[in-house]
């Protein structure tokens, strides 16, 4: 039951993330070089071996193909093979699904907060909010990366992917109410990261279809590359020779069907194996290969090719709450269209007429219900209407909108660790969110923020004046939006509401991090032929939203 709300909230993240899907043989030119991995030779050689077909792993790819040859091995399948499954009636749907097919593999954190993991060529930008913000200026600074590359890099993906969003009525009602909170300036529409509100990019074209990493493949050049679907890499092959640096070699990969493969890198010295696995499948699969813990990595019978105690440490997720408020006025369907950018380190976004499932419309009338002493019909009437659209699985949708604050540069860290030897599992993750104070105070603050744009001039069309904030926050803390216990004060201190109803935004990102595990290069620290290139390596989540800069940074 909870993890079907998270599945909801979900939706009323992403409600929006309209999965208009377009056939691969009608729209992509590459289809020729996508195929199963069942039709892969037992062994091959590739110049690059890329391990994940992601929003970095895809924009990598197809900027080696330019002059080298390419495998792209990715665990998931197409977003292009069912034209109508990415279609966005079918989005809550293709949340739930926890089928071997599905493009989300749900897993618990430690910390008993519900969360997903991309398995589906185009990794999270198959998944995700859309929303499409460049990174802060810091961030490019602190990571070293050449601001003229980075700004061409940009424009490369931008170009095939990125759109300026609509803005309507509930969004630009309550885009004001942040300006009169004090969010300052209005910084109109604007790829870049900026102090203040801002409409920023999305992946969402004007037909409302989803442009994702994948399409970036269209960049690439046929004939020097390979992309494997349903290919699940078991291990990167080492060569280890006395006098000299352990060097990759390959991987070992299985089929859908349980045969094993093995692409092996040929002898230009300029070849490599590229990790692009994620925050969680890259130090996954470095320990599986031998590389890690080594006490860890010996509890499972592995063989210690490199003793790596910072492979799987430093793992973040930004801390995400929100606010569900009812409209008395009709609200479009909107995905994240703009943010608020403030200084102490809080971001603000927001979606609208979102769809229920019928059992947690009941839920969230329930509580509204008790809160205002009313009957469950009467409380259902506050935000729920009927859905016309007859390919819709869902029958009715929210008459209100989703506010929702993610914390910027979380201090708070925690770690990865194998939980078995099977690489379709998820590992053992633990967030440890609100461990720090500081973190804490931005979710306090980010909080009351929302708050202030909610009870707002502008935004009063779309708020019932018999909902308190106080009833707001109680509405929530009522609510099963995670495995953690409540504390009885939840919805008087917004300390215990932020620490009791934490969710994610999915913006998890560490684990292989650089400088600790990777070189300023993203070559994995002792080992020769091997890097990686994705959010593993990143210190902090880069801007509002961090897919405009790990497709960036694959290209």
């Amino acid at each position: 039951m909870g993890f079907e709300f998270w599945m909801f909230l979900s939706l009323v993240y992403v409600s929006h993330f309209h999965f208009h899907g377009l056939s691969l043989a009608e729209k992509a030119p590459y289809y020729s070089f996508v195929h199963e991995a069942a039709m892969a030779p037992e062994v091959s050689f590739y110049d690059y071996i890329i391990i994940g077909g992601g929003t970095a792993g895809c924009p990598l790819a197809a900027t080696l193909s330019e002059s080298a040859n390419v495998l792209v091995l990715e665990r998931g399948g197409s977003p292009y093979e069912n034209p109508s499954k990415p279609d966005k009636g079918n989005f809550f749907p293709n949340l739930l699904d926890v089928s071997p097919s599905s493009y989300a593999q749900e897993f618990t954190s430690e910390d008993g907060v519900y969360n997903a993991r991309a398995r589906v060529l185009g990794g999270g930008s198959v998944i995700n909010a859309g929303f499409y913000s460049r990174a802060e200026p810091e961030f490019l600074k602190q990571t070293g990366l050449n601001e003229a590359l980075v700004n061409y890099s940009y424009q490369w993906v931008e170009k095939k992917i990125a759109f300026e969003p609509s803005m309507l009525q509930w969004q630009s009602a309550l885009r004001d109410g942040l300006l009169e909170a004090g969010v300052l300036p209005n910084n109109g529409f604007t790829f870049d990261h900026i102090y203040g509100t801002k409409i920023g990019g999305t992946i969402f074209d004007g037909d409302d279809h989803r442009h994702t990493a994948a399409d970036l493949l269209e960049y690439a050049n046929p004939y020097r590359i390979k992309v494997y679907l349903h290919a699940t890499v078991e291990k990167i092959i080492f060569e280890t020779k006395v006098f000299s640096r352990t060097r990759a070699q390959g991987v070992v990969f299985e089929d859908e069907l349980g045969k094993k493969h093995w692409a092996l890198l040929t002898k230009d010295y300029k070849s490599e194996v590229i990790l692009s696995a994620g925050a969680l499948g890259s130090p996954q699969l470095l320990m599986l290969s031998g590389i890690g813990p080594s006490q860890q990595l010996k509890k499972f019978g592995i063989k210690v090719v490199m003793d790596q105690p910072l492979v799987g440490q430093g793992l973040v997720d930004n801390p995400l709450n929100f606010l569900l408020v009812p409209s008395p006025s009709p609200v479009e369907l909107s995905l994240v269209s703009f943010v608020g950018i403030t200084r102490f380190g809080s971001y603000i976004e927001a979606c609208s007429g979102i769809s229920f499932t019928p059992s947690w419309s009941r839920s969230v009338a329930k509580a509204l219900a008790a809160i205002l002493n009313q009957t469950e019909q009467s409380s259902t009437k506050l935000f729920q209407e009927g859905i016309l659209n007859p390919e819709s699985l869902l029958d009715t949708r929210i008459r209100g909108g989703i506010i929702f604050e993610k914390v910027k540069d979380p201090i708070s860290s925690g770690y990865l660790e194998l939980r078995n030897m099977n690489p379709r599992d998820n590992p053992k993750v633990t967030f440890n969110y609100f461990q720090a104070p500081e973190d804490l105070m931005k979710c306090v603050h980010g909080v009351k923020i929302a708050i202030d744009a909610v009870y707002s001039k502008s935004f009063s069309n779309f708020r019932y004046e018999i909902l308190s904030a106080k009833a707001l926050l109680e509405l929530i803390v009522n609510l099963p939006l995670n495995q953690r216990p409540r504390h009885l004060t939840s919805a008087f201190s917004l300390e215990k509401f932020c620490m009791d109803t934490v969710m994610t935004i999915w913006h998890y990102h560490g684990g292989c991090r650089l400088g600790k595990v990777v070189d300023r290069d993203y070559k994995v620290l002792g080992v020769e032929a091997l890097r990686i290139v994705d959010g593993s390596t990143f210190t902090s989540s880069p801007g509002t939203n961090p897919q405009a800069t790990v497709m960036m940074l694959g290209r």
